[in-house]
């Protein structure tokens, strides 16, 4: 508990430094993310993460220390290299881009791997770390790497931001963007840098292996969540923001544990909750409104039938009737039939089932939805009578009353439909 307030009461300047790198990065790496997840590029994102090793390696040659200006050209440049060879390889042979992409990952990580042991085996002290750039570890962060790599990343910001429209039609609509003029070659050229450069601000934070997944991951979950553009850049930003964050805090208080596979663990868990709980398109949401909807469409059915039973006469069917008449899902017969009587649309005397006028009330606006769109087929559509109960048993559940009115309407308010049953109303 100590260690938490200390961390986030900033009173250390260096936990401050690691903060706001950490913040910078998270916010950039999720915004070209989300275009590159929309783009279909996340394979290019993973490629690119991969070839900035041997950038680093070649940096640390040169300089012979890890001077920051020297790592973020050398990552710049093969990162780079690699996305103009994923490119050129893609348009000049028939190879599929997956391929080509696997194929330059593979490349330029070895080279960078044979590097790294090279230069560790050297023996020079200066070198002493360079295995955190495999992993990441955040805490590292001294002053003069915040200034490059906030710079880097505040300076990825602003262009996202400046260019937003640009890329949102460059993205979604690449063939209106060249029509009305868009220069769509110096906005991929544009893009695939800020791309680049987002990788490169990561590389010591999160690691070389683990930044596709700061690149991609708060995007995909995301999009669980909203289809509007602006709505996932913020749900995308606060994801990477609380990941990276959190991992950065774990290799705080556990200064052994790199950064990255924490971020990526954390990350990992938030978009697990939006694949299984989002609003919208979570599995286990999905199936819940799934079985709600089957619930509604069996009691839908069943006051239809007691509707049915009481235009024929009779009062009320008797629950083994009832059964016969739904075979196959006997065993929700029951639950169904508490369902519409906790609502208080039916009530139930020993084994016999009947209407509340309530409930009267509700059956016969199923059976007047059902009659109406028999009667909208056959009238507009040219379906034969015979033809249309199939598409009104679908139809019955799911017309709002907007819709129903504009049928009532344009059929001249019937009184019959195309079986010569007839229509109820409310009143009648």
């Amino acid at each position: 508990m100590d260690k938490f307030i200390y961390f986030f009461s900033f009173q250390d300047p260096n936990v401050m430094m690691v903060v706001t790198g950490i913040c910078l990065l998270s916010i950039s790496s999720a915004m070209v993310g989300t275009f590159t997840f929309l783009d279909k590029k996340a394979l290019v994102g993973d490629a690119i993460s991969h070839a900035v090793l041997p950038g680093v390696c070649l940096a640390f040659m040169f300089a012979g220390t890890k001077n920051p200006y020297w790592i973020v050209s050398g990552a710049f440049v093969t990162g780079a290299i690699s996305t103009y060879a994923i490119t050129w390889i893609t348009n000049t042979t028939k190879l599929k881009e997956d391929t080509v992409i696997a194929a330059v990952l593979s490349i330029f990580f070895g080279i960078g791997i044979v590097m790294m042991t090279q230069l560790q085996q050297t023996g020079n002290a200066a070198l002493s770390g360079l295995d955190h750039f495999i992993f990441g570890n955040a805490i590292s962060i001294v002053k003069e790497d915040l200034w490059v790599y906030g710079l880097l990343a505040f300076a990825v910001i602003t262009t996202i931001l400046f260019f937003y429209k640009e890329f949102q039609v460059m993205v979604f609509n690449k063939s209106f963007a060249q029509s009305v003029g868009l220069p769509i070659k110096s906005l991929e050229f544009l893009f695939n840098s800020l791309m680049v450069l987002a990788v490169v601000t990561g590389i010591q934070a999160i690691g070389v292996v683990l930044m596709a997944a700061l690149l991609i991951t708060p995007a995909a979950a995301a999009r669980f969540w909203t289809d509007r553009l602006d709505r996932t850049l913020m749900i995308a930003v606060g994801f990477a923001l609380f990941s990276g964050i959190t991992g950065a805090y774990i290799s705080f208080i556990l200064p052994h544990m790199p950064t990255g596979p924490w971020v990526v663990i954390v990350l990992s868990l938030l978009a697990f909750l939006s694949f299984f709980f989002s609003f919208n398109k979570g599995v286990l949401t999905r199936w819940m409104a799934k079985r709600k909807y089957q619930r509604k469409i069996h009691t839908d059915h069943i006051l239809k039938s007691l509707y049915n039973s009481r235009e024929k006469g009779m009062e009320g069917i008797a629950l083994d009737t009832l059964r016969h008449h739904f075979p196959g899902i006997k065993s929700s017969i029951n639950s169904s039939i508490k369902e519409l009587e906790g609502k208080g649309y039916v009530t139930k005397n020993e084994y016999i089932i009947d209407l509340t006028e309530k409930g009267l009330i509700e059956a016969k606006r199923i059976v007047r939805l059902h009659r109406l769109w028999e009667l909208y087929l056959t009238e507009y559509m040219n379906i034969a009578p015979d033809h249309v109960h199939e598409s009104a048993e679908k139809m019955e559940h799911i017309i709002t009353p907007e819709l129903e009115a504009k049928l009532d309407e344009r059929l001249n308010f019937p009184k019959s439909d195309p079986h010569h049953s007839i229509i109820p109303r409310d009143k009648s």
